[in-house]
């Protein structure tokens, strides 16, 4: 007994010796010797806590990521996720391709597909999740009928969609939205040719209102015509990275609604610390893809990217497993009743605001330039809502002090 105290007292002795070692080595590197890289470092962490206008959440919980990096020297190593993940063969020696499948699995119910039928990756960031889902739309499309398909997207999604036809070189149809944001599926349905195959992206929801495409009803316009093959990406971003948690979950079970693939941001919602997602797909989406056998590799490398960053992987777990979903359905419910809270007391104060239903997002009559740059608030125009617009995005870190403060600045502004 005596032994395995003195065994129990050594072990907490070297814990405590290495949480203090820990603390002296960020204390000897927390000035880099260049004054205006550390006054940088010193304002950002300052201000993080009023950014309201971008879809960031700023309770960003990787310290514990990066003490277990430093502990295994793994800073000294140079980690790849090369080719597919999900491949047997085999591929570049240090990577991390283990845990990007698992992020995927874990997270393919969320969307309705079974570990068994799907396929998908860590991205390098919400745009090239997008540019995935239409690279895969228009290989699958292709390759099944023979046919190139015409790109449709509404012209409130996010503007990196037609950067992104402009780069694959796709025959682009912008389809008009309602007043709130929303693909109108008339539009759609007058738009829609024929004689050829349709790759559509449903924003989930758009960039300054968010808003979300009724895909259910622009699906009814794709069934009156079984004559088009389709494919149906969704630019989920940050609206699907919270609402499977919440009750609003079934609105992206692919099987109900039916889409062909999703691109998720990581760095919005789950808290990652810098730009990175989720491409998720079927395994026969995959099948249909241009072969590329690369035999140095891992066989095949049906994606545009070659190296992916085999770090976010490792972080996507460790939020995954440390964070988890308890509180991401903790975060998300308070999100919207945070979205809730501000919308009342703007509209108390006598603040012209506007919300879509599901969303996090407000905007409103644009305040002063002093608040804008102080929330770092996102800025519009538009006419039908009075011309000069701003919007907050309500974040984790976005609470109701945050939010009393910034209504209180709005009413004097009245």
């Amino acid at each position: 007994m005596k032994k395995e105290l003195m065994k129990v007292s050594l072990i907490l002795a070297t814990v405590a010796l290495t949480v203090a070692s820990c603390g002296n080595c960020d204390q000897k590197y927390k000035k880099s010797g260049f004054p205006e890289l550390d006054e940088w470092a010193e304002r950002v962490v300052q201000i993080k806590r009023e950014v309201m206008g971008y879809p960031t959440n700023m309770n960003i919980e990787l310290e514990g990521f990066y003490r277990w990096y430093q502990a295994n020297e793994l800073e000294k190593v140079m980690l790849n996720n090369v080719g597919d993940p999900f491949s047997t063969g085999d591929g570049f020696c240090t990577n991390a391709c283990k845990f990007e499948r698992e992020v995927i699995e874990w997270f393919a119910p969320m969307y309705g597909w079974s570990k068994e039928n799907v396929w998908g990756f860590v991205t390098n960031s919400g745009t090239d999740g997008n540019a995935h889902g239409m690279y895969f739309g228009y290989n699958y499309l292709k390759n099944t009928t023979g046919k190139t398909p015409v790109f449709y997207v509404s012209d409130e999604a996010h503007y990196s969609n037609a950067r992104l036809a402009d780069v694959q070189h796709l025959e682009m149809r912008m389809i008009k939205s309602d007043k709130m944001g929303r693909m109108i599926p008339e539009e759609l349905e007058k738009n829609l040719d024929l004689t050829r195959p349709a790759l559509i992206v449903y924003a989930f929801g758009s960039t300054f209102r968010g808003a979300i495409d009724d895909m259910d009803a622009l699906n009814e316009v794709l069934a009156r015509h079984p004559e088009v093959p389709v494919f149906r990406h969704v630019d989920g971003a940050l609206f699907g990275g919270y609402l499977p948690f919440t009750q609003f979950r079934e609105m992206l079970d692919h099987n109900k609604h039916k889409y062909e693939s999703i691109a998720i941001s990581g760095h919005k919602f789950f808290g990652m610390d810098e730009p990175a997602g989720l491409y998720i797909t079927s395994k026969d989406v995959y099948a249909n893809q241009s072969q590329y056998n690369i035999a140095y590799l891992n066989e095949n490398m049906k994606m545009i990217s070659c190296s992916r960053s085999a770090t976010d992987a490792l972080k996507f777990w460790w939020l995954m497993k440390h964070v988890g979903e308890e509180r991401w359905t903790k975060d998300a419910t308070g999100m919207l009743e945070n979205t809730q809270y501000m919308k009342a007391k703007m509209d108390e104060i006598g603040w012209p605001n506007w919300a879509n239903e599901y969303s996090n997002t407000i905007f409103f009559r644009r305040p002063n330039d002093e608040t804008v740059k102080r929330y770092s608030l996102a800025c519009s125009y538009d006419e039908q809502f009075g011309g000069d617009l701003s919007h907050v995005v309500i974040m984790q870190h976005c609470d109701k002090a945050l939010i009393d403060q910034i209504v209180a600045e709005l009413k004097e502004q009245l």
